[in-house]
């Protein structure tokens, strides 16, 4: 096992009726600005039920909605202004990742004085983190499992048509409520989009190469079994509170640091998904769905041994040669996707092979030229895998 320093300081109140809790959790006299995105909040009721609560208490509350998915850097900075304004000391999320992202970026650059006029600078930082040291304190009440953003101190946050990593050690929520019940009323599609994202996340710090890290393979075996088991099902029943509630923790512990702790990490699928959304406006979860099997196919040598352990521990894989195995589980995982809904080939999308240079492109002016656990994966490589996607 290699080295690591796990940190998170995020409070998980879990369950049905949690947000009940709001009032003992939010400071009494705190000036709050609660954001949201496209308003589907009020019309499932969460926000009635999380206003019902802050009122209890001598809180001045102030609304910022309309953050879109891959949340975008002019839009956020209307929030700050907000913020700057009415010198707003609490920021509640109320929504999907996208929401808790956009979140993030606010509570930095709402208090980044020497970077007023010049916030475009916060997003330069990349995985190194800004060094902004005290952030507004922010908290969610998550409504959409897939991104894992209710514990983790990251975001993406998209400006033109870049999609940037934006990273603060000290921009953990202080507090996420996760109420199962709270995504009953998602799409189908977006709960689909939820599986996948988790699963990508998960086998991100998993199919990689073994370092003996016992404890932390098993727990994202745990994971994957789960998905495999609840997926469908979890699209198919909106109102199963077991399966849906697996899949939220699930979702939540698959990008808190826990499992990534102490392993390699890859990412390459993800940096190649960034492009894809983008350039092209897929979801993120539709890019990964592609980039995925494309990426296994290609690197199933380098990924050999990890890609046989999750063919035998996860998907109970153990006969036949390893690439047998091998080929039998890249298999499965793209069936698997295809049966949540998702497509797996970029000629789904209207993306032929005289885009594939475009993408390139993305991936070189954004530094994407050494990716993956061992920073093999060029452009020669992504490119071979786009095109293996097609």
């Amino acid at each position: 096992m290699n080295n690591f320093n796990f940190y998170n300081t995020t409070q998980i109140v879990f369950g049905k009726g949690q947000t009940k809790q709001l009032d003992k959790l939010v400071p009494k006299n705190a000036k709050i600005l609660i954001t949201y995105g496209g308003g589907s909040v009020y019309t499932n009721g969460v926000m009635d039920k999380v206003k019902a609560e802050l009122v209890k208490s001598d809180r001045k509350i102030f609304e910022f909605g309309g953050i879109e998915p891959n949340p975008r850097f002019e839009t956020l900075m209307k929030a700050v202004a907000i913020c700057r304004d009415k010198k707003i000391d609490f920021l509640l999320a109320v929504g999907g990742g996208s929401v808790m992202d956009g979140t993030k970026f606010i509570a930095v650059a709402a208090v980044a004085d020497e970077y007023i006029g010049k916030e475009e600078e916060l997003l330069k930082f990349g995985f190194a983190g800004t060094p902004i040291e005290n952030p507004l304190p922010l908290a969610t009440v998550a409504t959409l499992p897939a991104t894992g953003s209710e514990m983790n101190s990251g975001a993406v946050i998209t400006n033109g048509e870049d999609k940037l990593p934006f990273f603060n050690s000290k921009n953990f929520p202080r507090f996420s409520i996760l109420d199962p019940e709270f995504t009953y009323t998602l799409p189908p599609k977006q709960v689909a989009n939820g599986v996948i994202d988790t699963f990508v996340h998960t086998v991100e710090q998993y199919v990689t190469y073994p370092v003996d890290a016992r404890f932390q393979d098993r727990t994202s075996e745990g994971i994957l079994q789960t998905l495999f088991e609840i997926g469908a099902k979890t699209v198919n029943e909106p109102a199963d509170y077991d399966a849906r509630a697996n899949l939220v923790w699930c979702s939540t512990m698959a990008l808190n640091g826990l499992i990534g702790s102490g392993v390699p990490q890859d990412w390459s699928v993800h940096m190649i998904g960034h492009e894809l959304t983008a350039l092209y406006g897929l979801d993120h979860a539709q890019s990964l769905a592609i980039v995925l099997p494309a990426m296994w196919r290609f690197r199933q040598v380098e990924k050999s041994e990890k890609l046989i352990q999750f063919a035998e521990r996860v998907l109970g894989i153990t006969e036949g040669s390893d690439d047998y195995k091998i080929n039998k589980a890249i298999n499965m995982t793209e069936t698997f996707f295809n049966e949540l809904g998702a497509k797996t080939k970029l000629i789904d999308y209207g993306i032929t092979e005289t885009d594939v240079e475009k993408i390139i492109k993305a991936l070189e002016k954004h530094g994407m030229t050494a990716l993956s656990e061992r920073g093999d994966v060029t452009l020669d490589i992504s490119e071979q895998v786009l095109r293996m996607a097609l």
